[in-house]
């Protein structure tokens, strides 16, 4: 042919591309929206984030904002409460301490979350060792004994304990006035201390198995002891560890309710905790809505002080934990 055949290459082109505008125009919103993102993978990206924030920001604050609306509400009003307070009662943080001594059960939860994070950590931190720098026999099976009890409810240990809390010991009488453990802070800090020690356990496990054992040794040469080089060495360097699972275990035994309910007889001279207290507020004959909502926002307060502290050490104790250099 005198053009080379060029014409109808041409219009095999046209053709090729009428088709393709056919395809773009079939194409519904979602699948232009997927080729798009292919094309450009940062305004996938962009619109992932946007999708998670207005998740979190719906699942996660919007219940203390609307705890902070109900609080601020009159009492009688809360059922027209919308987005906003049906009239405006701050006093209500106040009145919170006038009714009930909550101070108290904040400060009982307090100590008795400190105490059993002192003992997780000490205990925990023992065992860390043990498992994840020494060679014995049947290690393997222990650390498995010990994630398996992990999974156990809590309410199956409570009938023995309950019994052995009750029982009175000669020994204790000096200290308890009965000798038993009921209404007092060990009926808690031991049994809760026993169930969120193996999640300390694997955490500082991890950790401390990591640290080069060439820092250790020359520890030892200079005189220390296995326990000196594990609180001198080895805890300063696995601080982000040891930070996870201190926090962790408190905010766990802050906001822990089962125990704390069946071991107190819910006054606050007897260590009861503070989930007592904003039920305290829930009468026979009414239900002081506004008072429990403020209580729940000054509860929340040193827990999220304590997370805001040690953000860094957390974010980077869950994700070194996953590393391995």
């Amino acid at each position: 042919m005198p053009d080379g055949g060029r014409t109808e290459d041409r219009g095999h082109d046209t053709l090729l591309g009428e088709s393709g505008d056919d395809a773009e125009l079939d194409r519904g919103p979602f699948e232009r929206w997927v080729a798009n993102a292919i094309k450009n993978p940062e305004r996938a990206y962009r619109a992932m984030f946007y999708t998670a924030t207005v998740f979190f920001l719906v699942t996660t604050l919007f219940p203390f904002y609307w705890l902070l609306m109900v609080a601020l509400t009159p009492e009688g009003q809360q059922q027209d409460i919308i987005l906003t307070p049906n009239g405006f009662n701050p006093s209500a943080f106040i009145e919170v301490f006038q009714v009930l001594p909550f101070h108290w059960y904040v400060f009982n939860s307090f100590v008795i979350a400190t105490a059993s994070t002192i003992v997780v950590l000490i205990i925990a931190s023992l065992a860390g060792y043990a498992f994840g720098r020494l060679e014995f026999p049947g290690k393997v099976p222990m650390m498995m004994l010990v994630l398996v009890i992990s999974f156990f409810p809590p309410a199956a240990f409570f009938i023995p304990l309950n019994d052995l809390f009750n029982t009175s010991f000669f020994a204790l009488e000096p200290i308890t006035g009965d000798g038993t453990l009921y209404n007092t802070p060990g009926a808690m800090v031991l049994p809760l201390s026993a169930i969120f020690m193996p999640l300390a356990i694997f955490i500082l496990t991890t950790f401390y198995s990591q640290i080069p054992e060439g820092l250790e040794d020359a520890a030892r040469v200079e005189g220390t002891t296995r326990l000196g080089a594990l609180f001198r060495v080895i805890i300063p360097l696995s601080a982000p560890g040891v930070a996870t699972a201190g926090v962790l275990t408190f905010i766990a035994v802050y906001n822990e309710f089962f125990f704390s309910f069946l071991m107190t007889d819910g006054q606050p001279e007897n260590w009861a905790p503070i989930l007592e207290g904003i039920l305290g507020y829930q009468g026979q004959y009414e239900v002081m809505y506004h008072l429990m909502a403020a209580s729940s926002i000054i509860g929340v307060i040193p827990v999220a002080i304590l997370v805001i502290v040690a953000q860094e050490k957390i974010v980077s104790g869950l994700t070194a934990g996953a590393l391995k250099e």
